[in-house]
């Protein structure tokens, strides 16, 4: 056949043909008349108030246009459901068209709760995810229900529901109101040990944190279930098996039972004591040039033999740096290795001192201080931002910050920088009370009572300065006592101040005479070494010995006195703790010359030493001995400079009621040279350690003696006085509280005694 170029073949337009007819025909046929139907041709809404349609429209799967199918129907109704604005949805067919039928949710006018009154209406407001004005769903208020239960168990009870009523309002509107039954407190009924053969259960309960609910710890929630506490007393009784020598001992499982009326939880902890290890050598192996691990054996207090302790293994780690930094050594990494022997049941510890990485402080940074202003904490410091990394210095600045006494707890932590040799210092702190209202009582054995009232703020503004003010009322002394300290002077590291007070003295009971005193005194102090601190003073006062009685001491004369006096003194401070110490000394010196103006004349010194030494665990040891001398200057020494030894210096004796004295009138004549020796024991009673309760055991001896009158009614004998008793001290909520009972063992006729005196503090 024969074509030509740009035409179709014959036989090509008889097959286009067919083609056209077989399509028309399917296009008139009843399958395409079908699917015309199911297109989509509208979505009408009905029910909506609030929501346009336009937004109904906007979340379903189907738009005007797409072919009509029950599963594209069913994830439209899901997707509306999903969006939360709808309680109740309905979508059905009507010829090309799609009718949607909703019940919008109600939108919440106000939320509100009732019968919550340990936990306030906005702790319980930020749980929660509702808000007026939201769109209310089950859902959400199902999840609000469990976060308040939540709430509730965190605060120790377990016992608490919610219920969560909701008032129908006009325009599709409601209010919600949760009810809250809070329930008792959740306590611990009972905390039991499985495994334990070696100690108690007492042993084992007194090293937790959470504790056995009792009547007195009604000011405590240690009794309350709290499942972190749990995990963390996991830890205290591991650390407490470690510590005395049961390295392999582990706590296998801490179980917490809830009683059937949910007021109860029982708690199980199951151990493996293993067994208990000594130690059998101990070396120390050093790969640092010129640092022999001869030198640093004998900071090394474990010995062979010893039991082992987990906690002194980690306070050797402590010393060792400490030493290696005090002798020069910024970058040091020492660590114990231990090799267990189970056979024998023996360790070898070798400690490794290695040179550690070249650090240096990139930043510290300070958490928890809400009062105390950060220099406050920075200033205590010895290393700033850009110093080496040292050990020693950080853990002596951890000491200086808690003796500020602003603080319950300090705690250290580093952690690395923005490169390698760079180390963040992070400071937590939990702020303590430093303000103080104090009342302070005594009993003597005469029946007299005395009393002092003070008013002091030891961190004002939350700058570190002391303000103090004090008014003391007995039926012998009225005074009234300001002070002011300001710690770091012009930014610098001087501790100056100033007092001013007045005193009226009534001393006829025991010297039959009175004094007032008034007058001011300046002063500023410095630390010369880390240890040493130098501090001077000026005191000016006008004083005036007054009412003497007609049958008073003829050593005792009447007159108006001024005193010029410049004072010295010289600190050396090796205390672990200046407020409540259980390691190392005291030694101060104070010295006063008086003469450079006014009408006194007199060089005064006192020396005062302590010494501090724990031997047992919790109980410490403490040597005090205080020493006095004052001479006067071409003149004779006033009955009122004079030392009087007695009360709380001296315990079983009254103010005054030990020294020279006329024999004649019984009056206390004061003496110029006077030292008192303490020896004072403070132990645990046995008690829950919450309480805060420890008894002491004291010894003192001492002696007042030395005037500079002369006479045959003159009783001056420099014998030494001894007395013993008991005490007892107590941390109470309300404030310290201190309770002493003495029995005199040696005295001189003359002296007065007192047996018990009681004294009670409290904090703001």
């Amino acid at each position: 056949m024969r074509t030509f170029p740009g035409a179709l073949s014959l036989c090509a337009w008889g097959n286009l043909a067919l083609a056209a007819a077989l399509i028309a025909g399917a296009l008139s046929g009843p399958a395409f008349a079908q699917g015309q139907a199911n297109v989509l041709a509208r979505v009408l809404v009905e029910g909506n108030q609030r929501i346009e349609a336009e937004t109904v429209r906007s979340y379903m799967s189907l738009g005007r246009g797409d072919v009509i199918t029950p599963a594209r129907i069913d994830r439209s109704l899901k997707a509306l459901f999903a969006t939360g604005l709808f309680s109740d949805v309905l979508i059905r067919q009507a010829g090309r068209d799609l009718m949607v039928n909703v019940v919008e949710n109600p939108i919440i006018n106000q939320l509100a709760f009732e019968g919550n009154r340990r936990i306030d209406d906005d702790a319980l407001s930020g749980e929660v995810q509702l808000r007026p004005r939201v769109v209310y769903t089950r859902s959400r208020i199902q999840n609000d229900v469990q976060r308040i239960i939540q709430v509730y168990r965190r605060a120790g009870r377990f016992a608490a529901t919610v219920e969560p009523k909701v008032i129908q309002l006009p325009q599709n509107r409601v209010d919600l109101i949760f009810e809250v039954n809070e329930g008792p407190l959740t306590g611990i009924r009972g905390i039991m040990f499985i495994g334990n053969k070696r100690f108690s259960d007492r042993d084992l309960r007194s090293e937790l944190a959470t504790k056995e609910t009792r009547f007195y710890r009604i000011l405590s929630s240690s009794d309350n279930y709290d499942p972190d506490r749990l995990a963390f007393d996991k830890e205290l009784i591991r650390r407490f098996y470690a510590d005395r020598g049961y390295a392999d001992a582990r706590v296998v499982s801490a179980v917490a039972e809830l009683s059937a009326d949910r007021s109860h939880f029982f708690i199980t902890f199951t151990v493996e004591e293993g067994d208990e290890f000594r130690v059998n050598k101990v070396s120390v192996e050093s790969s640092i040039p010129d640092l022999t691990p001869v030198q640093l054996a004998r900071t090394v207090p474990i010995a062979p033999g010893d039991r082992f302790s987990a906690d002194k293994v980690e306070d050797t780690v402590q010393g060792l740096t400490f030493e290696i930094g005090r002798l020069g050594y910024a970058f040091v990494d020492v660590r114990p290795r231990l090799v267990l022997d189970r056979d024998a049941d023996t360790i070898d510890i070798v400690f490794e001192v290695n040179e550690g990485p070249r650090v240096y402080v990139e930043r510290i940074n300070i958490t928890g201080n809400v009062r105390t202003l950060d220099k406050v904490i920075r200033r205590e410091f010895r290393v700033v931002e850009g110093d080496a990394f040292n050990t020693a210095r950080l853990r002596r600045s951890q000491q200086r910050i808690r003796s500020l006494g602003f603080f319950e707890s300090v705690e250290l932590s580093d952690e690395p920088g923005s490169v390698p040799d760079k180390s963040i210092i992070n400071v937590n702190v939990e702020e303590r009370s430093t303000g103080e209202l104090l009342f302070g009582f005594g009993f003597s054995t005469t029946a007299k009572l005395l009393a002092d009232v003070t008013i002091r703020e030891r961190n004002l503004l939350g700058k570190g300065q002391d303000l103090r003010a004090s008014v003391q009322v007995s039926a012998q002394t009225q005074e009234i006592d300001l002070s002011f300290t300001e710690p770091f002077f012009l930014d610098r590291d001087i501790a100056a101040g100033f007092d001013v007070f007045r005193k009226s003295s009534n001393k006829q009971a025991q010297s039959s005479f009175d004094t007032n005193e008034i007058g001011f005194a300046l002063r500023a102090g410095y630390p010369l070494t880390e240890r040493l601190r130098q501090r001077f003073s000026y005191t000016l006062r006008f004083d005036e010995v007054e009412n003497v009685g007609a049958d008073a001491s003829r050593f005792i004369v009447a007159g108006s006195n001024v005193t010029s006096a410049f004072g010295h003194s010289l600190t050396y401070d090796l205390r672990d703790n200046a407020f409540r110490p259980t390691d190392g000394y005291l030694v101060r010196l104070d010295q006063t010359l008086a003469g450079l103006g006014g009408n006194k004349r007199y060089f005064e010194n006192r020396l005062t030493y302590a010494y501090y030494q724990p031997f047992f665990e919790d109980w410490v040891g403490t040597i005090r001995l205080t020493e006095g001398y004052i001479i006067g200057l071409g003149q004779g020494v006033d009955i009122n400079d004079r030392f009087f030894i007695g009360g709380s210096s001296f315990r079983g004796f009254k103010p005054g009621g030990i020294g020279p004295r006329d024999t004649s009138s019984g009056d206390s004549l004061g003496g110029n040279i006077f030292y008192v020796g303490t020896a004072e024991v403070r132990f645990p009673l046995g008690l829950p350690d919450e309480l805060g309760i420890v008894g002491r055991v004291f010894s003192q001896a001492g002696s007042l003696a030395g005037i500079d009158e002369t006479g045959s009614n003159l009783f001056d004998v420099g014998s030494v006085r001894v007395s013993s008793g008991i005490g007892m001290s107590w941390s109470s909520p309300v404030g310290p509280i201190n309770i002493d009972y003495a029995t005199v063992f040696r005295k001189e006729d003359l002296d007065e005694t007192e047996a018990f005196s009681f004294r009670f503090a409290t904090q703001f």
